[in-house]
Order: structure tokens, then sequence, then C-alpha cells
């Protein structure tokens, strides 16, 4: 795997015991240990010294043996101290966390050899706020004077056309047979319903059925489905929505300029 893929796995879980015991109680049965405050442990695990004390609590109740020996007074002031019980709870822990860790990598080599689901998962991993995503390959590169028009080929069918500087195509690496995402913004699609004898300028055409239109209080978010299966968003005013009798059912193309389009590819 790439190091992209390392710093940002596919697969995670959160290891708990009893369906309770969570990371952050034991990074305070850690600190207890480390420092014999509980005090200074509830400060570095995130809890009040009084919710600390609730969690241990709970926590003794599911063992059935206390945690955690507190003394009070002498030269020494006083402090806190995990029992034998709580050090066991400690070092079970930290083995299973090990444990955990080596079965979630497991599972990431096993899914790399898997180059279908692996791309798809890796599609969903990508966290956008771009309502639009569509996936495909890179079919055509054209670099002109100032910008660079990149054709992809859409894996449901049909393709976008993205205008990009010079300089973004550069920094991608932009190639033919790369696989793609392009994400275009659901504000920058403009829905047609009829042409009515016009061509239009934008780039990307996407024909398709209104599958549903959301209302909202001043604008609605209508979802068209084109014929591979593919939905593209447009939010549009309510005011449009009736002037142009937009209803499910009905026929309408997704519109949109090549520039709108932001293109990402795997690096």
């Amino acid at each position: 795997m790439s190091r992209s893929d390392t710093d940002h796995p596919l697969l995670n879980g959160e290891l708990r015991l009893a369906g309770r015991l969570d990371g952050r109680f034991f990074d305070l049965l850690a600190a207890l240990a480390l420092t014999g405050s509980l005090q200074k442990a509830a400060r570095a695990a995130g809890y009040s010294y009084k919710g600390a004390w609730l969690v241990l609590d709970a926590a003794s109740a599911l063992t059935h043996a206390p945690l955690v020996t507190a003394s009070t007074g002498g030269r020494g002031g006083g402090g806190s101290q995990l029992t034998d019980a709580g050090q066991a709870l400690l070092a079970a822990w930290r083995e299973l966390q090990a444990r955990h860790a080596a079965f979630l990598h497991e599972q990431e080599a096993w899914l790399a050899g898997q180059p279908a689901l692996n791309q798809l998962l890796k599609r969903m991993s990508m966290k956008t706020t771009a309502r639009n995503q569509f996936a495909g390959t890179v079919a055509a590169v054209h670099a002109g004077p100032s910008t660079t028009q990149v054709r992809v080929a859409l894996d449901a069918g049909g393709e976008i056309c993205a205008s990009l500087t010079q300089t973004s195509a550069e920094e991608l690496g932009v190639a033919v047979g790369q696989q793609a995402l392009a994400l275009v913004k659901s504000s920058e699609v403009v829905l047609v319903s009829d042409f009515g004898g016009y061509r239009l300028s934008a780039r990307n055409q996407l024909a398709g059925t209104i599958a549903r239109v959301q209302r909202g209080a001043v604008s609605s978010l209508i979802s068209l489905t084109l014929p591979g299966g593919q939905a593209v968003s447009a939010n549009v005013t309510n005011d449009a929505v009736d002037a142009l009798g937009l209803a499910p059912g009905q026929p309408a193309t997704a519109c949109f300029k090549a520039y709108a389009v932001m293109l990402a590819v795997r690096g």
C-alpha cells in the first residue's frame, strides 16, 4: 500500500471491553499507574475528578473487584494506585489492542487483493461537501496554452469534461487511464427541462429523469437519475421549480460548466 493508504486506512474499529470500557477509560488507568494521582490522571484522560471516580466505580462493578486503592495523609500526602486487578485489566487491554491492530492490518492486506472492492471502498472513504461525485477513468487529456481539458469516462456510462489550470493538472499528474472522481457542487448544476431549439455552451449535459424534489424554505434539492443509475443533485430556487413545473418522472438535463468540475485522481 502507498503512504496515503496507510495514513487513511479503509478499515477501523473501536475496541471496547464489556461494551463499555473504551480507550479513554484505559487512558485513565494508564495515567493513574504513571502518576499515582487520580486528579492528574483524570485531567490527562479528559475526565473531571468526580467523573473519573464514577467511571472507576462502574468498572469495578463490572469486574466485581476494586481496580484502584486510595490512601490519604501521611508523609507522601496520599495517592491512588491500581490494584492487582486493575493492573491485570490494563495489561489485557494493551495486549488486545495489539491483537486488534494486527487483525485490521491482516484484513487490509486481504482487501488489497480484491481490486474492485478495494477501489469502491477508497471512493467511499473520501469526505467532501460536493454532493455530486462521479467515478470513472481519465479517457483523454488535452493541454492548452493556459488550461488543460480532462475527459473522464464514467463507470456508469457517459462522460464528464473538467477544465483545470495547467498548474493543477501538473500537480495532480493527470494521465490517461487513471482512476478519477469528478466532483460537482449541486449549486453549480443547472436543470433544463426544454431547450426550446437552443444549444447550450455548458460542456457537460447529462440527460435523465427527475426522481425526487425535496423542497426547502427557499430552495429545493432536485435529484435526477441518469440512464446508468447515477444520481445527480441540483439546488434550484423554489420559484424556478414552480415556473418549470419540476416534478418526479419528468425528463430533464443536468448542465454544468467544465470549470465547475473538481477532479480527484488516485496518487
